[in-house]
């Protein structure tokens, strides 16, 4: 975009505002009337561990928003001169769950309770007996209803329970609300009436009744909006708490805070029954989108249930490790190389091992290794070692080796996935991939789609990220036309019909990534036993 059409743009206020607070980045995006970043800006934060909790202080989460749009409206005046007084809608992401509660002042009463915490097993646990439906330790009621079962002070004085958007949401509006997609972290939603589920909550509330307190749970949670609807606009104080510099106009409309899983989907289009997004980089997860009508017949705690930002259930597997441990014996190659003295390139590095990788046997050759720089829920490990096993008779090459640990990589995700697609039946006509697995054209995508079964995807645009994603949010409650659903509004407005690069499964590969993972489960009691025999 050139500065005089982007200077009319600002000038005009025809251009969408996202802003995503992921873990270790809070990133702002700025977008013109055809969805395409124009400008951005980003401040780097990094969470704490203060008396066991893992948590981010109100300072870091106003100090660093502040930081990311200051350094975006710097990018804006550099771009084209323009200052950044009117915005056509702004929206707010971040990363899921977690427990953030207020007072009728609107203190907040504990320090900020990230997702990252898992210090709520009991509570997880005996909220999805009652519920019948899995209940994660790092959602939002977990954690309440650990304070519950700890019998913390602050208990009876709740006024108001939030997510860390939805907290940045309210403060900008004045609006207690939330996107279903986010709030389906907080609680569990009934995605026919794109609401908290009603069984459940009377549950709950019959939980806790002998406690007395004033509230029931409904009275403290937010309202659900659905993608698309209106969610406040921009306060005078909320335009000044977002720029302090007093030049950015209140009365911007905002659209409904969102969680980083949805922002994902929007970003890859993958919001549509029956395709899905899988992210592959230090961690991985996937998710596959149902049909409203949808239900897991049994229910798994290695499958999360959460919603699109339209409501439509989602099947999610998130795995804690993915490719650090791949990296790591890339890194041991690039040292052998600096030993002979040979230049290095990164990039050429990969792409040599990674296509190595595909002259393998298509079962790995009888190699096996776990990945586990840290505990894997799925697998049932609270903590994780390392770790690449062989036998004597093994089929010891380089190109065993590298598919080997491309495969354990996806292990742990394969093994929620195949209770999804084996055991459950769900359907996935397509999955779109992004992260750093898949740099290496043609390589990663063919072990995810040998791992899935099913097509794998890659899009150019998948590298935008979550702030983008609810950029794209904002701009479809302001622009979407009359009844037009969200897929079609991202096919037909902003991703054009592209469709990006598509892989099929081969089926070789897909038969020996499944004779791998036989073997993957059958020697998990190694991995315990190098838990139990190398401790920390």
């Amino acid at each position: 975009m050139d500065s005089v059409k982007m200077r009319e743009a600002v000038e005009a206020g025809k251009t969408i505002l996202g802003i995503e607070f992921g873990s270790t980045r809070i990133k702002a995006v700025l977008t013109n009337e055809e969805n395409t970043p124009i400008a951005q800006g980003a401040h780097d934060w990094e969470n704490r561990l203060e008396n066991g909790i893992w948590t981010y202080t109100l300072e870091d989460i106003w100090s660093g928003l502040q930081d990311a749009y200051a350094k975006l409206a710097a990018d804006v005046k550099s771009q084209c001169g323009a200052s950044l007084k009117k915005i056509g809608a702004i929206g707010f992401s971040a990363m899921m769950h977690g427990y953030m509660v207020f007072d009728k002042e609107g203190t907040l009463m504990v320090p900020f309770r990230t997702w990252r915490n898992t210090i709520t097993e009991q509570a997880a646990k005996e909220l999805t007996a009652a519920f019948s439906f899995n209940i994660p330790q790092r959602w939002s009621i977990a954690h309440l209803y650990q304070a519950i079962l700890n019998g913390e002070e602050h208990l009876p004085r709740i006024d108001y329970l939030s997510t860390l958007a939805g907290y940045v949401h309210w403060k900008l509006t004045g609006k207690r609300v939330l996107g279903v997609g986010e709030a389906s972290g907080m609680f569990p939603i009934d995605s026919k009436t794109k609401d908290y589920d009603q069984n459940m909550v009377e549950t709950f509330d019959k939980l806790i009744a002998p406690k007395g307190y004033s509230w029931k749970l409904r009275d403290i949670l937010p309202q659900v909006l659905v993608a698309g609807e209106p969610a406040g606009n921009l306060t005078q104080e909320g335009a000044k708490l977002l720029d302090p510099s007093g030049e950015l106009e209140a009365g911007i409309p905002m659209c409904p805070p969102e969680g980083d899983a949805g922002t994902g989907m929007v970003a890859t289009n993958s919001v549509t029954v029956h395709t899905g997004n899988v992210s592959a980089g230090t961690s991985v997860f996937a998710m596959v989108v149902m049909d409203e009508n949808e239900t897991l017949k049994k229910v798994h705690e290695e499958i999360d249930m959460v919603t699109t930002p339209d409501g439509l259930p989602v099947a999610m597997a998130h795995c804690n490790n993915c490719t650090s441990d791949l990296n790591a014996w890339v890194g041991i190659f690039k040292e052998f190389q600096q030993a002979l003295g040979v230049p290095v390139d990164m990039n050429q590095l990969f792409s040599v091992l990674y296509n190595k990788a595909l002259e393998g046997d298509v079962d790995c050759g009888g190699l096996m290794a776990y990945n586990y720089f840290s505990g894997e829920s799925i697998t049932g490990f609270e903590e994780g070692r390392p770790l690449f096993v062989r036998t004597p008779d093994s089929k010891f090459t380089l190109a065993n080796f590298m598919r080997t640990h491309l495969y354990t990589s996806l292990g742990a995700l394969k093994v929620g996935l195949d209770i999804l697609f084996k055991e459950e039946g769900v359907k996935l006509d397509n999955i779109y991939g992004h992260g750093g697995l898949f740099k290496t054209k043609g390589v990663g995508q063919r072990i995810m789609a040998a791992a899935i079964n099913a097509p794998v995807s890659l899009m150019e645009t998948a590298g935008e990220g979550g702030a983008w994603g609810i950029a794209l949010l904002a701009s479809y409650m302001l622009n979407k036309k009359e009844n037009q659903p969200l897929d079609a509004f991202l096919s037909e407005e902003v991703f054009h019909g592209e469709t990006g690069v598509r892989m099929e499964p081969n089926a070789e590969d897909v038969a020996g990534f499944d004779a791998f993972i036989q073997r993957y489960k059958e020697c998990l009691p190694v991995e315990r036993a190098a838990v139990e025999s190398l401790p920390l």
